[in-house]
């Protein structure tokens, strides 16, 4: 089978797959869980294949007109080169196992093969996305993934948190799809088509007129899709859908998905000093502010969905300084240590039986409860922390060197200032993310909350994909010697600067955060435990199973949380998002919500009061001529006479009248 083919194959399965999963949910529900773990497998065997064929050398290319148009035409076009390569493994991987857990977290739920279906099609999107040729077919892909999430973010939608989780992160990702759906065709207008090997090729020949207005434009939809300042704010509140839908959305769809269409059109942005360094300072606010949220949320998923945010802000850091093999090899890297992430925190509220476990502030005794999500999820922090030889150390730094290259002037992509910008930023964001990584095992594994009810031993369907996913989280990093082919041809591997500062100001960070923690818990005394009720439902997640009303202390009041002490006067906004949603509601709900009020009232009491009156006329004057019409000859022979004796006395008066003059 040629290599063509077998990457034809890679996104099709499955599709095929997500189709065949919602004809047979209702009629044949036994064939749902194969069909959603064994085409997503099929998938990820198929990629790796490809990977191999590939193997970082000449990209793999072929087309075929999709459509004739008159103008640019579209190709139903593949192209793979080292980064789409790899990029599809992660998402059949990551997809792989998200099924698999998926099958054990969520057996009871009835609404299970409509979330298997859309997780299939989801997944098949985004590896249309990588393995596309032609612009309009990735955006194909791109917002079939919007519809997905949409649909899997509100897969609990009795809650109004679900409904309105999903709507927001629909309506903001749009708010950056527009400007970018007129960005590619601005950009196809200049290149003369949306194949992405014409635009590269107009790139290099200085084919483009309007660069800066392009690359800007495609950014906002960047923005959107991977969750960038100023358009993040959807990404946090999407932790109302199931906990793997979080892992799939972290780590190798949807938010994945800007940072990879940047880093395949990064000759385009580089053609505007003025948009790369945009990019810079998004990514240096996007990291730097997203860390300090994530030091002082007590919601874990939310901890890990800034987290997110802040290590996408890495990725659009390395790209604003012109290095998409950095940008892509932490897209990989973080993929694995995310996903284990969040399953390993869904295990954490599949054991509770409830999601009020989410809460850090009622954490208590977990680290034997649940000892596969402890020892995965200490092994992903530190990845997350940049500790190494963990996979997140060797990535990090690879971001930082190319931030140090390009402040330093030994690169000229970027502007020097973008890259002292994103070393700065990347360096405090270092020492955050420590800091946060390490206050939530504390607090999750370590706490002093409520005793959970032990529903006994995890499926093993989900303690096994923790444990597949360890490793890459461990060692991935460690294969960065043996990729330079696949990313570009230049060496990934750390220097001893950014080293020392990364990995000290990582180990500063939690120390500190271990010191205050120690502190405040020796001035607190250990209060009773108050156990959680029993819940009859393990596998219920927000909305399924009513959360309990706990005697419990309020997360701003607990008295052990680093978080507060170390943030101090920032700790208030930071646990709103430094209140960007406010901002928002202000700038753009309000007056919308104001406008349409008042054209509203302009089409009740002005439009529609000229159409009442219209037919009101028509009906008293109907209703006059309807006196006339009595049914009495006698009433019409006086009427008529009445009328004939009016119109003699008016001629005579005329009469007289034009006699007179």
């Amino acid at each position: 089978m040629t290599t063509t083919t077998l990457a034809v194959l890679v996104p099709l399965l499955p599709f095929l797959g997500s189709v065949a999963g919602l004809l047979l949910g209702r009629t044949a529900p036994g064939f749902v869980r194969p069909l959603a773990v064994l085409p997503t497998f099929a998938a990820a065997v198929l990629a790796a294949l490809v990977a191999a064929r590939q193997g970082g050398g000449k990209p793999i290319e072929a087309a075929t007109e999709l459509t004739p148009t008159g103008s640019v035409p579209i190709d139903l076009a593949l192209y793979i080169d080292g980064f789409a390569a790899l990029v599809a493994v992660l998402v059949g991987v990551v997809a792989t196992c998200v099924q698999i857990y998926s099958t054990g977290y969520l057996r009871k739920d009835p609404r299970y093969p409509s979330y298997a279906a859309l997780v299939s099609l989801f997944t098949s999107a985004m590896l249309l996305v990588v393995y596309s040729g032609d612009l309009m077919v990735l955006l194909v892909g791109w917002e079939i993934m919007g519809i997905c999430s949409y649909f899997l973010v509100g897969h609990y939608w009795e809650t109004p948190e679900a409904r309105a989780a999903s709507l927001k992160a629909f309506l903001v990702t749009k708010l950056g799809d527009v400007p970018f759906l007129i960005g590619l065709f601005a950009l196809a207008v200049d290149a003369g088509t949306f194949r992405i090997t014409g635009v590269l090729g107009a790139v290099a020949s200085g084919g483009l007129d309007h660069p800066t207005l392009i690359a800007l434009l495609l950014l906002a939809g960047v923005a959107g899709k991977s969750a960038q300042f100023p358009l993040h704010t959807w990404l946090p509140d999407a932790m109302a859908g199931p906990t793997p839908v979080s892992a799939l959305i972290h780590a190798a769809t949807m938010v994945a998905a800007g940072i990879y269409f940047t880093a395949r059109l990064l000759p385009v942005f580089a053609e505007s000093a003025a948009a790369m360094t945009v990019l810079a300072v998004m990514a240096a606010i996007t990291m730097v502010g997203s860390a300090l949220a994530a030091l002082a949320q007590d919601d874990i998923k939310r901890v890990l969905a800034y987290s997110t945010i802040g290590q996408l802000g890495y990725m659009a850091g390395a790209l604003a300084v012109g290095d998409r093999g950095a940008a892509v090899f932490h897209l990989v890297s973080h993929g694995a240590f995310k996903a284990l992430l969040f399953l390993a925190a869904g295990t954490v509220i599949h054991a509770a039986g409830t999601n009020s476990l989410t809460a850090m502030s009622r954490m208590s005794g977990l680290a034997k409860r649940v000892p596969d999500a402890y020892w995965t999820m200490t092994v992903a922090l530190l990845a997350l922390a940049a500790i190494p030889p963990f996979a997140g150390f060797f990535s990090k730094e690879a971001v930082l060197v190319a931030a140090e290259h390009t402040a330093l002037g030994d690169r000229t992509v970027a502007p020097a200032g973008a890259g002292w910008t994103v070393l700065v930023a990347g360096l405090l964001t270092a020492l955050l993310t420590a800091a946060y990584a390490l206050r939530l095992w504390l607090r999750a594994f370590r706490g002093r909350g409520a005793e959970a009810p032990d529903h006994g031993r995890q499926p093993i369907a989900m303690t096994t994909v923790l444990w597949v996913l360890a490793i890459p989280s461990l060692g991935f990093g460690l294969t960065v010697t043996y990729l330079d082919d696949w990313f570009d041809g230049h060496t990934l591997t750390p220097t001893v600067t950014t080293a020392v500062l990364g990995t000290g100001l990582a180990a500063a960070g939690a120390v500190i955060t271990y010191a205050v923690w120690r502190t405040l818990a020796a001035r607190t005394p250990v209060a009773g435990r108050v156990p959680l009720p029993h819940v009859a439902h393990p596998d219920a997640e927000a909305g399924l199973v009513e959360k309990e009303a706990l005697d419990l202390p309020h997360p701003a009041e607990d008295p052990t949380d680093p978080g507060r002490a170390l943030l101090g006067p920032l700790h208030a906004p930071a646990t709103d998002g430094f209140h960007l949603d406010a901002v928002y509601r202000a700038a753009f709900v309000r007056p919308v919500l104001a406008a349409a009020s008042l054209v509203r009232f302009l089409d009740r009491e002005v439009v529609d009061t000229y159409v009442s009156a219209a037919g009101n006329s028509a009906k008293g004057l109907g209703w006059l001529v309807r006196r006339a019409q009595t049914g009495n000859v006698q009433t019409y022979l006086s009427a008529l006479l009445a009328g004939s004796v009016v119109l003699v006395i008016a001629a005579v008066a005329l009469a007289n009248a034009v006699a007179g003059a």
